[in-house]
């Protein structure tokens, strides 16, 4: 992390939240060497990460915030992290989404750039139980203006539902919308994922939700940054067997990379595609699914 004066608050904080939790934690003159800031500037990026709860200071630094299992940041607060790679993660995600397909987006900040990616692919019925994904959508179309609806704009399906602290909507409506649908593919925000306890989330509610989704849907595709990785929350909602394709950033490990080769039959990392994937046929593995030469596990 050198030479970064000119990096964007967002970005600066990204950084240091990074690597507080890769190396346990990080002193202030650490960081001010490392991002080429001053002082007075690193301590008000730790002002902000530990107001938002990702991080707790201490005396002359910063450690990670041991998580409860059944905590839930908000969406405010979790869209401030990883944007870089949330936003590489969307752009592989919306390579695999074929005009005229049934997708289904879960609630989460990385489905929610997804969202913004699948403006202009035709044709599109798009069932969500987000808020904020659906007023992407609803959003992009009233800026059409006074002309009505555009010709291949995306079919919004929202389901009812309670609404939890990262704005998706849960609980028995929710359920029951779900319940009688079926889409070709599901990309599929996640709180954690580990091999031991597969998919997960804080909220028990919105487990339930996002079993009905997973079981609704032909192929399953989990959008997830690095830091999701080893992450368990209160109630699992799905095995990893049940996932088709885990869409992640390359700032996962070696051997984390290798340990889901194990158990996953896809794994893409975004930033590492070639730039001349096709998309496929709605519910068939496309080319953009195949592991690249990174994918491969370390020796």
């Amino acid at each position: 992390m050198s030479d970064n004066q000119n990096l964007l608050a967002e970005q600066r904080r990204a950084l240091i939240l990074d690597e507080v939790r890769r190396r346990g934690g990080v002193r202030v003159n650490e960081l001010t060497r490392r991002l080429n800031v001053s002082d007075m500037t690193v301590r008000r990026d730790l002002d902000a990460l530990a107001r938002q709860g990702v991080l707790e200071k201490v005396h002359g630094g910063a450690v990670p915030v041991a998580e409860a299992s059944t905590h839930e940041p908000g969406f405010e607060a979790k869209s401030s992290l990883e944007p870089t790679a949330k936003e590489d993660i969307a752009r592989a995600a919306a390579a695999m989404v074929v005009p005229g397909s049934a997708i289904a987006l879960s609630g989460g900040t990385t489905t929610f750039a997804l969202a913004h990616h699948l403006l202009d692919v035709a044709d599109l019925t798009v069932v969500t139980n987000s808020v904020r994904v659906a007023d992407v959508f609803h959003t992009a179309q009233r800026s059409g203006g006074a002309s009505g609806r555009r010709p291949g704009a995306p079919t919004v399906v929202l389901t009812g539902g309670v609404r939890t602290p990262s704005d998706s909507l849960v609980g028995p409506v929710a359920d029951q919308a779900i319940r009688s649908l079926h889409f070709d593919v599901l990309f599929l925000g996640v709180h954690g994922i580990s091999v031991e306890a597969g998919l997960s989330t804080p909220n028990l509610a919105e487990a339930e939700t996002n079993r009905r989704l997973v079981s609704s849907a032909r192929r399953v595709v989990v959008v997830a940054d690095h830091t999701k990785w080893g992450t368990v929350g209160l109630s699992s909602f799905a095995r990893l067997d049940e996932v088709d394709t885990l869409v992640t950033d390359s700032g996962l490990p070696d051997g984390a990379r290798a340990e889901i080769a194990e158990h996953l039959p896809n794994l893409v990392v975004a930033g590492e595609l070639a730039e001349t994937a096709e998309p496929s046929e709605p519910g068939e593995p496309t080319g953009s699914d195949e592991p690249t030469e990174s994918d491969e596990p370390s020796p």
